[in-house]
Order: C-alpha cells, then structure tokens, then sequence
C-alpha cells in the first residue's frame, strides 16, 4: 500500500510493540521512525538488526526536546498571556495523603495529569 513503508512514522502511546512497529513500517533508505510515547521501565525494544542496517533511522525524544534554562520561561510566558491551555490536560486532583490514588490513575491509563494538592 505504501510501495515500500511509510516516509514518517510517529509513535505517541508508550506501547513498545507500536514503537517497534512504527520503526519497522518506515521505508528502507530514508524512512524515520520518533518515538515519543514513555515506555514501561521494564519493556524491551527489539528488532532486528537488517533494520537499521538498510538505513532506517530511529529518534525519540522526552518532554518535546524542551531544553529547561531556555525554553521553560518562554512556556510559561505564553501560560502567563493566555496562550497556552494547561487545565484541559489535568484530569484529576489528589491531596498529598492520597498520593496513590494519583500513581493509580497514572498506571491504570485514567489520567493524562494529576494535580497533587500540598495540604496543611
């Protein structure tokens, strides 16, 4: 269907066996595979070594390859004015005595951000 594998490939879930997918589907000579999903800690990304060898090419990145000193304080100019709308992303909000609660939410795939609340 795509006369060989696709140009580009984007991988957002964390699921190591679409990353390896969208790696593998990349077209031979000059398809790129970016992995962006945070896998498991303990999963595994394997695949065979013709892959890379027929040069496909692999990137990931954490965060947006946002870099802290630089790029932080120009994100949170753009909060400041309005520009960015952060609250649609929180899901839920925990106090602090309900903290596992928050990393329930988070292995169960239930929340994309959970505030943690630092009561008195």
């Amino acid at each position: 269907m795509t006369n060989g594998g696709v140009d580009r490939s984007v991988e957002c879930t964390g699921s190591v066996q679409a990353m390896i997918s969208a790696f593998e589907c990349v077209h031979d000579g000059w398809g790129v595979a970016v992995l962006v999903g945070v896998p498991n800690k303990d999963d595994s990304f394997k695949t065979h070594p013709m892959n890379f060898l027929n040069e496909k090419t692999l990137k990931g990145t954490f965060f947006g390859n946002y870099k802290t000193r630089s790029d932080i304080p120009n994100v949170v100019e753009q909060y400041l004015k309005k520009e960015l709308e952060l609250e649609k992303f929180i899901t839920h909000s925990v106090p602090f005595s309900e903290i596992n609660k928050a990393f329930h939410y988070m292995l169960q795939g239930q929340s994309i951000r959970c505030i943690i609340r630092m009561e008195h």
